[in-house]
């Protein structure tokens, strides 16, 4: 496998090792590194479908907010090499902040230089309510990292499924010449969404959250069996199957939502159509770890 570290490198590697065949494809799983299985499901739908798998790795500080986690976050990039040679990746690029903001990068917008992207609409709901400016990082350094790989497909999970939303509506609308893959959420045999994030947690409160999945799971099953159900009966089915934990405190809920899959819009009634992937029931959680007490915030969805 092939390690880059500056963008010189992967264009001079597009150009010369792979050059301008046409039968000849890219794909390509950005990611903020602390690969899990999650990560390699990508990877590995990638190495089926083209010639070339690229992977980034970069911890991306414009959708970190000044008082968010971006220092904490973690970063393991000696075992996630290890992993991308046994899954045979083709090429890793591992650049620094400074390589991909050339003005620098403050966690203070107000204080940001040079180009951003923002997608208007779809990302100012849901995570966009808690994050702001969230989206207009992700955008910003996903369009970096297109223009840098040119990748023919760009694969990215369900879990963050917003930003799937996001990020699709940016390349169909700036017309991009990247085509992306949304893959279904990767699990634990408990049903938790796995997540960077869930190393925060330990083995108990690992099996408490997976109890998020399963609240959502009860609202989707509902909807198929009634096909046209009242928005609070879903919300109030998911809650009871997370009240437990809300009243022991190892829950506190961000959101719940019930939305429209393309606009994102919350919806008072959900008709289930016969066309799928017309519902998104998505939610964000604060989970608080039993053995730190630190508070970890964990997503998750379903698409109907």
């Amino acid at each position: 496998m092939r390690v880059f570290h500056t963008i010189k490198e992967v264009v001079n590697w597009r150009r010369n090792d792979v050059g301008d065949r046409r039968a000849l494809s890219i794909g390509f799983v950005p990611t903020m590194g602390a690969l899990h299985e999650g990560h390699a499901t990508l990877i590995r739908e990638s190495k089926s479908q083209n010639d070339y798998t690229v992977v980034s790795i970069f911890v991306n500080p414009s959708q970190f907010a000044p008082d968010e986690d971006l220092d904490k976050y973690p970063r393991t990039l000696e075992k996630d090499i290890e992993l991308l040679e046994s899954l045979g990746c083709d090429a890793l690029f591992a650049p620094n902040a400074r390589e991909m903001y050339p003005q620098g990068i403050p966690l203070d917008v107000q204080q940001q230089r040079g180009p951003f992207v923002s997608v208007l609409g779809v990302s100012e709901m849901l995570e966009g309510k808690t994050r702001p400016n969230f989206f207009r990082g992700v955008a910003t350094v996903v369009t970096k990292l297109l223009n840098i790989v040119s990748p023919d497909v760009a694969y990215f999970g369900q879990k963050d499924i917003q930003q799937f939303i996001v990020l699709n509506t940016m390349v169909t609308e700036l017309f991009m010449n990247t085509r992306l893959v949304r893959m279904p959420i990767a699990r634990a045999p408990s049903g938790l969404a796995l997540s960077s994030r869930n190393k925060y947690l330990c083995e108990e409160t690992l099996e408490i959250s997976s109890s998020i999945y399963k609240g959502l799971n009860k609202a989707a099953d509902i909807v198929k069996t009634e096909k046209s159900v009242e928005r609070s009966e879903l919300v109030n089915a998911i809650q009871s199957i997370w009240q437990p934990h809300i009243d022991s405190a190892d829950f506190k809920v961000d959101y719940i939502s019930i939305a429209d899959y393309t606009t994102l819009h919350e919806l008072n009634k959900v008709d289930l159509p016969k066309k799928q992937d017309q519902v998104v029931i998505s939610c964000a959680v604060y989970v608080t770890d039993r053995a730190s007490k630190s508070v970890v915030r964990l997503i998750d969805n379903i698409v109907l």
